[in-house]
């Protein structure tokens, strides 16, 4: 039974990353209703414990299901989505689509055999990323550095803040660093706040590294899972909630904006 067209798609990550995906989901559709959720209360997800993602992430977003009705939830998130998705699936009874990092790109685009992935601590230590190295980049040398100061970094720039230089310098020495690193020529950013910060970790890896993400993939995987779904005529303002945070106020609705949001609730 297809859903009502106005029930939304609903975006979940820890923070504000998660805007990369949902605007290369609006570009293919663009009057899809849009919930973004982001778990302020949790943030960074990338310095917590396997088991503390695994009970909280599905916890939560069985409570914004209940809220808001969606027709599909996107884990924009890769933290939580190489750790929870299994387990959020087994738990909610509607469409789950994940977020995983662009090895299988990079594979293919690399010319060297060097590919860096650049990600949280807790995705690069994933045996979700060992099983995608194996599948799909199995010759090549995939090197690995967690970098939570990029997490930090992005949710500054994005509320129209500055971030350190040095940590974009250490993020990118973190891969080059390594053995094999001086011929890495492709760099996954295997977290989606780190395309935030494209233009500065570009320039750190200078012109013969290459960045991807997952974003336009998961952005088609969306609209191929809802290819038949009815829409609403016209384009509706979006809602962003943000779980209570003592110390993370949510950010200006002007930083939303460009994305379509233009309501806030606290949960």
């Amino acid at each position: 039974m297809n859903p009502d067209p106005d029930a939304p798609i609903l975006f979940f990550d820890s923070g504000l990353g998660g805007l990369t995906v949902l605007g290369q989901t609006r570009a293919l559709l663009p009057t899809a209703r849009i919930v973004y959720a982001a778990d302020y209360a949790g943030l960074p997800y990338g310095q917590k414990s396997e088991a503390e993602l695994a009970a909280r992430v599905p916890a939560l977003l069985g409570r914004l299901v209940e809220r808001y009705q969606p027709r599909l939830a996107v884990i924009a998130c890769n933290t939580a989505s190489t750790i929870a998705l299994a387990h959020v699936r087994a738990a909610l009874d509607l469409p789950i689509v994940g977020t995983v990092p662009a090895i299988k790109p990079a594979a293919e685009l690399t010319k060297s055999g060097v590919i860096g992935v650049l990600g949280t601590e807790a995705t690069v230590r994933q045996p979700y990323v060992d099983d995608l190295s194996a599948r799909f980049a199995d010759g090549k040398r995939v090197l690995r550095h967690g970098s939570p100061g990029l997490v930090t970094g992005a949710e500054a720039k994005l509320r129209g803040g500055t971030i350190d230089p040095a940590v974009i310098s250490r993020a990118i020495a973190g891969l080059r660093d390594q053995p094999g690193g001086e011929a890495m020529d492709v760099i996954v950013l295997a977290c989606t706040h780190f395309p935030l910060l494209t233009d500065e970790l570009q320039d750190a890896a200078g012109p013969g590294v290459q960045l991807i993400d997952g974003a336009e993939g998961i952005a088609r995987r969306i609209a191929y899972l809802t290819q038949d779904h009815p829409w609403p005529a016209a384009a509706t303002p979006g809602l962003a909630v943000f779980t209570r945070s003592a110390d993370r106020p949510p950010p200006p609705l002007a930083t939303l904006a460009p994305y379509g949001i233009d309501r806030i609730e606290v949960i």
